[in-house]
């Protein structure tokens, strides 16, 4: 397996992957209009940057890096950028995927300049914390935000070396 920046012709491959990772947890079943988010994240002409992990041209999982800007949903500051749509295929999980996708994004938001690296996660999403807080994140329960009304996302942060 590899970790390496996503090709154009592999974005609407991307976004099917984590729109099928997302059902799978029935991460939608809240907001299933996200869907078309989870689809279009990296496809534009947005500020992020998608990685893929891949296996003899098998797409395993995939992770945007986001820098902060103005619709930022947890970055406040310049020095501060966000994990988005971590998402490894159903029949890939436990393979180590989403830990390699993680060291992955943060070396590139690194080398980007972040001090803070952010995320938000679902309360519900125990495995995905479990990476997160292994691989040094923080619960920063002061970021915690609501996209919907009765529904928090959980945030986390990550101090990176300067």
């Amino acid at each position: 397996m590899i970790v390496r920046d996503a090709r154009p012709e592999e974005m609407a491959s991307t976004g099917e992957l984590r729109v099928a990772a997302y059902e799978a947890q029935r991460l939608l079943d809240v907001s299933p209009g996200y869907a078309a988010t989870l689809r279009a994240l990296g496809a534009g002409d947005g500020p992020g940057e998608v990685l893929v992990a891949v296996e003899e041209d098998r797409l395993l999982g995939t992770v945007m890096f986001e820098p902060r800007h103005e619709g930022s949903e947890v970055a406040r500051d310049p020095a501060e950028g966000e994990i988005r749509a971590l998402a490894v295929a159903p029949d890939a999980r436990g393979r180590g995927v989403g830990r390699a996708l993680v060291r992955a994004v943060t070396d590139l938001a690194a080398r980007r300049g972040v001090r803070l690296l952010l995320l938000s996660t679902q309360s519900s999403m125990t495995a995905a914390q479990g990476l997160y807080l292994s691989e040094g994140f923080r619960r920063l329960p002061e970021r915690d935000w609501q996209p919907l009304p009765s529904f928090t996302l959980l945030a986390f942060g990550l101090d990176l070396p300067r």
